[in-house]
């Protein structure tokens, strides 16, 4: 059983950057994948970003590419998301998530809120 633990989220200016992390405990196989979602409020929740945790290779919603990188560190199963250049509409609720390849996202955190003044 894999559980997940975000921190790293708080209130920001415009501009500003954050870093948020994802520890998991169990054990990470080379076949999980690791990915960060978002919901604000109102809104559905979207995919934020994904790694592999075999490979490192990373994916970015458009609207997060240049700005976000995610990385992870095998050694202490945590994924780090790295936000620069964070704007109003990047304030959401954000969730760590883990998968098994060809499989549905089925392990969640329970959220860490980042919130982007103007």
């Amino acid at each position: 059983q894999v559980q997940l633990v975000e921190s790293g989220g708080g209130l920001v200016q415009a501009g500003g950057s954050l870093r948020l992390s994802c520890a998991a405990s169990g054990r990470i196989f080379n076949n999980y994948v690791m990915g960060w979602f978002r919901q604000a409020p109102g809104k559905e929740r979207e995919f934020v970003a994904a790694i592999s945790w075999s490979t490192g290779i990373t994916t970015y919603a458009d609207s997060v590419k240049g700005r976000f990188t995610l990385s992870r560190d095998s050694g202490k199963n945590t994924v780090y998301l790295q936000m620069n250049s964070l704007k109003p509409e990047d304030t959401a609720v954000y969730y760590c998530a883990a998968r098994v390849l060809a499989a549905e996202y089925n392990h969640w955190g329970q959220g860490t809120q980042v919130t982007v003044s103007s």
